[in-house]
């Protein structure tokens, strides 16, 4: 039977470029609305910019720019993510939006209908030097709960509390580090801790889709029961009632009837998913109030990371239900992307760029690929281990999958013109790719990806044995002589093969589209896309065989975290940078140092890897760009200047503890030379340059 999807994936906050983890829940949404069309269903796929909020508006502000351009300039980057990774949403649109405007305000005018909004004088952090109150993301302090330091306003990322800023101990403004004082203000508040409230949510997140499964994954679901009071406890609801306004300055939408006042960020943000889904309709033609209406066949699917689940499992719903539009049939969390076990952190160098894996080269479906492998349906965190990352790419796609179609179509085009041709029963091997295709799809469905790739690698494993123990160039030796037999066992052999292959590239089809694509057009001959039917079919003839992936070379995945050379530059060799004040100069630690070591760095032809003693009483190890100037020999003893607060960051080959000064032209090429600086004789390690 077809079904008809409303999917989104979690909008991303327009003041930045879009991270890795940006780049993993889209591919991991984008897998399964794959999944959904290949089996006939309706999807429609949107997205857009979470375009409001305080953090733009200041960030816009320092920018001397509209939050409008801001905004902008970050969407203009969006194709080159979303394309370079083949993730295909149907509309992209924005919460700074007609469309949004007009549902945030309605869905609020409902909800006051409902008598579900209140209004009430809160004490709220102003921050005296920047003439604002702060929100809670800009305002630091100790856990009134576990009294771990420097946590945001609204929650503790060590302990997990949720909290009032106003609980905070030692509170700071993170813009202007003054204490902030505390003044009174009209706020409106959606009544979340109303028994209505509490007893639809209590139903909803215990509920089920038509299909019988949870909405909620049984960890988000045990999370809930701790919100609502089920779980232990006196089985009380703790629900505190969410304050959705804000004062001005702020860039966002403004609440009906109350001058000054505007939406939280939060309010609008998810509205968002209504907004693009409208405009979409308005594209297509659509009945948008009829797909949103509480009795819609559609189901709604959101994919998000478990860091924002509180608003899309108590807030969201609640606030779709009591104003009278379809909630949430299935709310998808996962977990974060780490790299060799650490958290994704720019400042601590375990941050993957998405352009620098593009723009150096690699395949964007390796990626897809690899997160395929390690998602499943829980709420774990994925973690991206370099070694792991080339060993499975080579490994499975390039050394199972594709090595089944180079080597046996090759027999098929040398000696039987593309024709395939099968000798006895075929009906039990089509029963059995078609069994697994079945076990794949039902695996994408549940969102247990993980489990699909194993399948999919354990049929190729089947296919490759099979082939192997046939031995068919055996056969083919001497062929144009042999008999009739021997040359159907041969052509039957790598018919077979050929016939795995094909069902293995439909099953990989949601994870690889650009690839599957190639196959099925330049192999198989199709003039369209596989999709779930075509599992188990025999094709009849082949194309030439063309080459489909490389393999990983480990050098690209130096040189996606090798730090490049960051030198400072000799005269005539670019402008002066900006300038800065002498507190921005004294955050860095510079430090002389002392090179007790040096050696080559085996797999990568930039990098020495030094040791340095900076007066600690140990050694630092620290990778440097230098190896095309200078020999590990013509360096051990000498002197140099190293930043010695710059945060570690790990590497393949281990973890760089700062980085080494040098000295280059900006056109290396025209100006060839690196020199690595160095002090006056005399000079101990441990001092520090000032």
């Amino acid at each position: 039977m077809s079904r008809t999807f409303f999917v989104t994936a979690a909008l991303p906050y327009a003041n930045g470029s879009f991270h890795i983890g940006h780049i993993m829940e889209y591919i991991q949404a984008d897998i399964w609305v794959r999944s959904q069309r290949m089996a006939g269903h309706t999807v429609h796929f949107v997205c857009a910019d979470d375009a409001h909020g305080a953090p733009i508006m200041l960030k816009a502000q320092a920018e001397g720019i509209t939050p409008q351009a801001l905004v902008a300039r970050y969407a203009a980057e969006r194709p080159r993510y979303l394309d370079g990774f083949h993730i295909r949403f149907d509309h992209w649109h924005s919460t700074d939006s007609p469309e949004n405007v007009a549902l945030s305000q309605g869905i609020y005018k409902a909800l006051r209908q409902a008598d579900l909004i209140d209004s009430r004088d809160i004490e709220q952090f102003y921050d005296p030097v920047q003439g604002m109150f702060l929100p809670d993301r800009y305002i630091k302090g100790e856990c009134p709960r576990c009294h771990a330091k420097d946590q945001y306003g609204d929650s503790c990322e060590v302990c997990g509390a949720v909290y009032q800023p106003t609980e905070l101990i030692e509170p700071y403004s993170t813009l202007t580090h003054a204490r902030p004082e505390l003044r009174r203000s009209e706020h409106f508040f959606f009544r979340l801790s109303d028994p209505r409230c509490v007893a639809f949510l209590q139903g909803w997140t215990t509920g089920q889709r038509s299909d019988g499964s949870p909405h909620l994954q049984p960890e988000v679901l045990a999370k809930t029961r701790e919100w609502l009071g089920t779980e232990g406890g006196d089985g009380q609801a703790s629900l505190a009632d969410w304050d959705i306004s804000r004062d001005e300055p702020y860039f966002g939408i403004p609440i009906p009837d109350a001058p000054g006042k505007y939406f939280y960020v939060w309010l609008d943000a998810p509205i968002g998913y209504l907004a693009s889904l409208m405009a979409h309709c308005q594209q297509l033609g659509l009945d948008f109030d009829a797909l949103t209406a509480p009795d819609s066949p559609i189901e709604q699917v959101h994919f998000i990371g478990k860091d924002i689940v509180y608003f899309h499992a108590l807030f969201w719903p609640a606030m779709l239900h009591f104003s009278g539009r379809k909630v949430p049939d299935l709310l998808h969390v996962h977990g974060f992307i780490t790299v060799s076990g650490e958290k994704m952190s720019k400042s601590r160098g375990t941050g993957i760029s998405p352009l620098r894996y593009l723009d150096i080269g690699m395949d964007a479906e390796w990626l897809r690929y690899y997160i395929a492998a390690k998602l499943n349906a829980h709420v774990e965190d994925l973690d991206f281990n370099p070694d792991d990352f080339i060993a499975r790419v080579n490994s499975d796609l390039v050394g199972k999958y594709v090595n089944i179609a180079s080597r046996a179509a090759s027999f098929i085009s040398r000696h039987f013109d593309g024709q395939l041709g099968f000798v006895g029963d075929v009906a039990p091997c089509q029963a059995e790719l078609r069994a697994c295709a079945r076990q794949v799809q039902a695996d994408f469905d549940k969102r247990d990806y993980g489990r699909a790739i194993r399948r999919i690698m354990a049929q190729a494993d089947q296919i490759n044995q099979a082939f192997d123990s046939a031995r068919p160039w055996v056969l083919a030796k001497g062929l144009s002589q042999a008999d009739d037999t021997r040359k159907q066992a041969l052509q039957d052999i790598c018919s077979r093969a050929l016939a795995g292959f094909h069902t293995l590239t439909v099953m990989l089809s949601p994870v690889l589209p650009a690839l599957s694509a190639r196959v099925a057009r330049e192999l198989f001959g199709l003039e369209r896309d596989f999709v779930w039917a075509d599992a188990g079919q025999l094709p009849s003839y082949i194309h030439p065989f063309r080459h489909l992936m490389q393999r990983v070379d480990p050098a690209q995945l130096d040189a996606l975290f090798e730090p490049p050379a960051e030198p400072l530059v000799a005269p005539g060799g670019e402008p002066i940078a900006d300038t800065i004040t002498i507190q921005d100069f004294a955050r860095v630690d510079l430090r002389l140092a002392r090179i007790v070591e040096c050696s080559h760095v085996e797999g990568s032809d930039k990098l020495l890897r030094l040791m340095l003693d900076v007066g600690e009483g140990r050694l630092r190890q620290v990778f440097s760009g230098i190896r095309s100037a200078y020999e590990p020999a013509d360096l051990v003893g000498r002197m140099t200047v190293v930043v010695a607060n710059l945060a570690p960051r790990k590497m393949r080959f281990g973890e760089s503890e700062g980085m080494v000064l040098a000295a280059s032209h900006a056109d290396e090429n025209v100006y060839p030379g690196l020199y690595v600086l160095e002090p006056w004789p005399g000079a101990e390690p441990g001092l520090r340059v000032r």
